[in-house]
Formats: C-alpha cells, structure tokens, sequence
C-alpha cells in the first residue's frame, strides 16, 4: 500500500512539473505558469491545513492527558504551527516565481 502511495505521489509531480518546463508560457490559450502556482499553492495550503489540525489535535489530547504539562506542550504547538504555516509561505513564494516565468 505504501508503494502504490508512493507511486501515485511521484506521478502527481511529475505532471506537476511538466507544465513549468512547456515552451511557451501559453500555449492553447492555457496560461501553465498560472496553473502550476495555483496547484502548488492549493496543494501547499491542504497540506498545510492537515498537518496543523492533526498538531492541534495532538496538542489538545496531551494536555487532556497531562494538565500540568499545558504551559509546555502549548508553547511547543505553537512553534510548530508557525514552521507549518512557514512552509506554505514557502509555497507562495514559489507560487509567484513560476507564475512569473
């Protein structure tokens, strides 16, 4: 199962960087620098959005778990959801860089 994930990941980027490497920046009437940034970007935000629900999940259930803890394991949820969210920063960036070229 992990391989057919694995395999379906890579198939994913492959179509993903296919368009940003097309000859022209519109061919057909199809802007692929504009598609490749809003599909890097709503990939980014998804997985962006998983990960920070599963951290505050976590969070919560810890601190459900072990009160005394809550100052600890709060501070180290927020750090870690501004690493999260950073990425997708990362991503926007990126977004703008391939819609640019």
């Amino acid at each position: 199962m992990k391989n057919m994930k694995l395999v379906l990941m890579t198939v994913v980027v492959l179509f993903m960087a296919t368009s940003m490497f097309a000859a022209d920046a519109e061919v057909g009437g199809v802007k692929w620098g504009a598609l490749s940034a809003a599909l890097v970007l709503g990939v980014a935000a998804a997985a962006g959005a998983i990960g920070q629900g599963r951290a505050i999940s976590a969070a919560c259930e810890g601190i459900a778990r072990n009160p005394g803890a809550a100052g600890a394991i709060r501070l180290a949820m927020i750090i870690g959801l501004a690493l999260i969210e950073s990425l997708v920063i990362y991503a926007l960036v990126i977004a703008f860089m391939i819609h640019k070229f």
